[in-house]
């Protein structure tokens, strides 16, 4: 299995130091805290176990975990150090606010994004990457938007307006694919959305926002200005074919597994094909993803995005419902509700 997320690897080795080193427990707290750890003897490659709460920098928050959503990167566990703390997306409480009075206070609900750590009953995280959630607000269902929803959100920003203007979203049915079509539509724009199946994710597509559903970007019959490919491989190939003047691709993602071969005079700038471009994207690259945080809550909170919940189980069950995400047996989005055996 290819590994398109291993540039995070350092930073859970970096991660799994904090939560292994030697930092005592809370004085309030009656026992150790509880995570999910990197077991690679362990069914899915995980177990519960004890750790010390995390130490937080002055510029994180302490966050009580309700529940987290499970990303592709999330499942290359093999790469991941022994002991360490998974889980890029959590949404919770926060239960110790940041010693330098950045971000949301004490009691505040909110949703984190991390490169690790998530799968834990506490976790520190920096405030830039902290968004507050409405009060009420279905944390299962918030917590769906760090990696998937901001992703989404980032990359259409790199495309500029698209208001009145085509764009294609690749992989649409993804967790990352569905928030860029839902928002794509919210900005405005014609949306096309690709999938493997469109006879069985058609309807669903089209519910979402998509105007037109193409089983691959070479069925389309009129350029487009901008596409959020998720898929690489050849889709990537045909979805740049299909960029018009001045168009641009933005490469989210590489699900497929498979490698980029452009045919000759691909790049060439002929016949209304000038100034097309493919841009790179690392979500980790951004500061400041805090107000996306909130307003991408916000609008799960009140209907406007649907999160594609497939799945919530408790967290003592990850390691069976992650083997079988792994193994290609279940699919969809798996929620892990963190601590509630306790």
């Amino acid at each position: 299995m290819r590994r398109p997320y291993l540039n995070a690897t350092c930073r859970l080795k970096a991660i799994a130091t904090q939560w292994q080193g030697g930092a005592e427990r809370s004085p309030n707290r009656e026992a150790p805290m509880q995570a999910l750890l990197l077991d690679h003897s362990a069914p899915g490659h995980l177990r519960l176990g004890s750790v010390p709460d995390p130490e937080p920098a002055a510029d994180e928050a302490v966050v009580r975990v309700i529940a987290s959503s499970v990303n592709p990167g999330d499942l290359y566990l093999d790469a991941a150090p022994e002991g360490s703390v998974p889980g890029y997306d959590a949404a919770g409480v926060v239960v110790r606010a940041a010693a330098d009075g950045s971000g949301p206070a004490v009691g505040t609900p909110v949703v984190t994004l991390g490169f690790a750590g998530g799968w834990a009953e506490l976790r520190a995280v920096r405030t830039d990457w902290i968004g507050v959630a409405p009060a009420g607000a279905d944390l299962a269902a918030v917590s769906t938007v760090p990696v998937a929803g901001t992703s989404a959100l980032r990359a259409l920003h790199r495309l500029g307006p698209i208001l009145g203007r085509r764009v294609l979203v690749t992989g649409a049915t993804g967790a990352v694919g569905r928030y860029a079509v839902q928002l794509s539509r919210l900005g405005g724009a014609y949306v096309v959305a690709s999938t493997g199946d469109p006879d069985a994710n058609g309807d669903q597509l089209r519910a979402l926002g998509a105007d037109e559903v193409v089983r691959e970007p070479g069925d389309l019959d009129e350029p487009v200005a901008g596409v959020i490919d998720v898929v690489g491989g050849e889709r990537m190939v045909q979805a740049y074919e299909k960029l018009a003047e001045d168009g641009v691709l933005v490469s989210v993602g590489h699900m497929s597994g498979g490698g980029e071969h452009f045919p000759a005079l691909a790049f060439s700038g002929h016949d209304g094909r000038n100034n097309r471009s493919i841009t790179s994207f690392f979500l980790g690259a951004y500061a400041g993803l805090s107000t996306d945080l909130s307003w991408l809550a916000a609008r799960v909170t009140d209907g406007t995005l649907s999160p594609g919940i497939s799945r919530r189980e408790d967290w003592k069950n990850a390691g069976t419902a992650i083997q079988a995400l792994v193994e290609g047996r279940d699919r969809g989005k798996l929620i892990l509700d963190i601590g509630q055996h306790r």
